[in-house]
């Protein structure tokens, strides 16, 4: 037997139990009792009848009081029964609940109610002051208007325009968070593992170390150019800057400089696009919103992220001493005693220069000419400028500061000294293409070349301590902030090395391919806080890496000790390294 339908009914038989209980509860009904009153009422006002009528009415209440008549039994009124043959239910009978709708409630826009009257006179007005402003405009497309004029009407046309848009810029802000959490949410893995992800297999690998790729920063409008600068904020320490141009010189083109932030991986927070290559730039430590760009045609330029608009606040002309050729390095110095803002340059032409922010233009100071003394006899000895390529500042020392030429050479210069140099050290048997200072180490710099080589120097001692030899073009190399050990660098077949010369001297702890053979890294630079790096290559592309445990090892401790901490530990760490150095040199003395 296969059931298919069941449907559970109210019907009671009339003859049963159940129908005479519920018959019971309810009692008699009430119209019966209702007429029994009215029956009675009209029987106490009705009028005696005559015998004849009596006669009358007494054959009429015998028939009436006939059981059998139809009558009596119209009379009768009892509970009303459902009708057996043709019976349906009331909920059959009516229709289906209407659907019910989930919306959200939400707050309605402001609204504000404005009246105002046209009159004749008011429109008259309306049309004459229209009439005068375009009388204006014919008058200044025909009078020659200075340079002045020109930036005084720009700046008020970018203030009207500022006015105009305060309902847009107030909508960017909101958009601009949205988007930041659009891509959290589809990037929330990579965000996990950038702030909660240790790889603990380096508890197998002794002293190796690995690099986990995180986000890869790129825009549609660069992917022809090469990353030429990276630069960290060092007040908002997720954003940094990337310059982007071309080194080379038959396919120059335009530059651009874009600033990124880790919040928000898929687009560029700023972009200024440039007439020329972008080869280096530098943030300010103070004030974070300035950043100096130096250019391919040689100009040297200060972009406000404050200020609307893509031009820069201050560049550097021919008439205010602009390089004659492509700047490779700039960098912010201390101000000056009048407080203004000032940063350094170098550059082909053989030139250290400082730029001084002074109103609206820049101030240039030659600080040295990196000239070349031939050998030749006394008296007779022509000067010739060589190519700067790198320069970097001490950490400590204010004055002094290194420079790396094209021949090779690292000159140690002062700021007080424009004739001479301090030292010459000969480094490289190629360019020069980075120099670092120590973060820690007051005496120790380190060097990089297109010669495959990455050179430890102690400033006090004419030859390297330590050379490392990378099989590839080393296009740059940075310090790490957290150990004074610590250096890592990126060469032209798409390797990262890390070394740690407190665990190894000799190798590398870390090498590992970043990028496809045929893309060629260019920069690397350490995040001043999380252990982070970020790469850029010649396609435009820039790669964040996270550093596994190895690579930021903490030296290992007895129980009960403490871990130091503090600049004087890391000076101490360099030290010890460098002392082995020094025990052969001081024993054979």
């Amino acid at each position: 037997m296969a059931v298919h339908f069941v449907l559970e009914g109210s019907l009671v038989y009339q003859d049963s139990d159940d129908s005479r209980s519920l018959k019971d509860k309810k009692g008699p009904p009430e119209e019966n009792t209702a007429d029994d009153t009215k029956a009675e009422s009209d029987e106490e006002t009705k009028p005696q009848a005559s015998p004849a009528e009596d006669g009358g009415d007494v054959e009429d209440a015998c028939k009436e009081d006939r059981p059998d008549s139809a009558a009596s039994k119209a009379d009768e009124k009892g509970p009303k029964l459902t009708n057996k043959f043709n019976f349906s239910e009331r909920a059959s009978q009516t229709l289906n609940n209407p659907l019910r709708e989930k919306s959200c409630q939400t707050e309605p826009p402001p609204r504000s109610i404005f009246s105002a009257m046209a009159n004749q006179w008011e429109i008259y007005d309306a049309y004459h002051k229209e009439l005068q402003k375009q009388e204006k405009n014919k008058e200044k497309q025909k009078a020659p208007c200075s340079k002045k004029d020109d930036d005084k009407s720009k700046k008020k046309d970018m203030w009207l325009e500022t006015l105009s848009d305060d309902v847009i810029t107030n909508l960017s802000k909101a958009t601009k968070i949205i988007e930041r959490m659009v891509n959290q949410n589809t990037f929330d893995d990579i965000a996990q593992d950038f702030k909660y992800f240790e790889d603990e297999s380096d508890k197998f690998r002794d002293e190796e170390g690995t690099l986990l790729p995180l986000w890869k920063f790129q825009h549609d409008k660069a992917k022809k150019l090469s990353v030429t600068a990276l630069c960290w904020n060092s007040k908002y320490q997720d954003m940094f800057a990337v310059g982007m141009g071309s080194y080379d010189f038959s396919n120059q083109g335009h530059g651009m400089v874009a600033f990124y932030t880790l919040k928000n991986p898929s687009y560029p927070e700023y972009i200024y696009a440039t007439n020329s290559s972008v080869l280096c730039l530098d943030i300010h430590e103070q004030h974070s919103f300035l950043v100096a760009v130096g250019f391919y045609d040689g100009c040297v330029a200060v972009y406000n992220l404050k200020e609307t608009g893509a031009e820069p606040v201050y560049k550097s002309t021919a008439k205010t001493g602009k390089h004659t050729d492509p700047v490779w390095q700039v960098c912010w110095q201390n101000d000056d005693m009048d407080n203004n803002h000032n940063f350094y340059s170098v550059s082909s032409d053989g030139r250290v220069v400082s730029w001084t922010l002074v109103k609206n233009e820049l101030v240039y100071t030659d600080i040295i000419r990196l000239s070349v003394v031939s050998d030749g006899p006394e008296g007779a000895q022509p000067h010739s400028f060589t190519c700067g390529t790198s320069f970097d500042f001490h950490k400590q020392i204010d004055y002094l500061f290194l420079v790396g030429t094209e021949e090779g050479k690292i000159h140690k210069c002062s700021k007080t000294y424009s004739s001479q140099f301090l030292e010459t050290y000969d480094a490289h048997s190629m360019a020069v293409d980075a120099v670092k200072w120590n973060h820690y180490h007051p005496n120790v710099f380190i060097s990089c070349s297109s010669d495959m080589t990455v050179r430890l120097w102690d400033h006090t001692i004419n030859t390297p301590l330590f050379t490392f030899d990378l099989n590839a073009a080393v296009g740059d190399v940075a310090w790490s902030p957290y150990s004074s050990t610590v250096f890592a660098a990126v060469t032209t077949n798409g390797r990262v090395h890390v070394f740690d010369l407190s665990i190894n001297k000799y190798e590398a702890v870390c090498q590992q391919v970043v990028v496809a053979k045929k893309n060629k890294l260019t920069h690397i630079r350490f995040n001043p806080i999380h252990p982070i790096i970020i790469l850029g290559d010649d396609r435009g592309y820039v790669t964040s890496l996270k550093l596994s445990p190895n690579l930021r090892k903490q030296p290992k401790l007895k129980k009960g000790q403490e871990l130091p901490k503090g600049p004087e530990v890391e000076v101490a760490k360099m030290e010890k390294l460098l002392s082995l150095l020094r025990e052969p040199e001081q024993s054979s003395i």
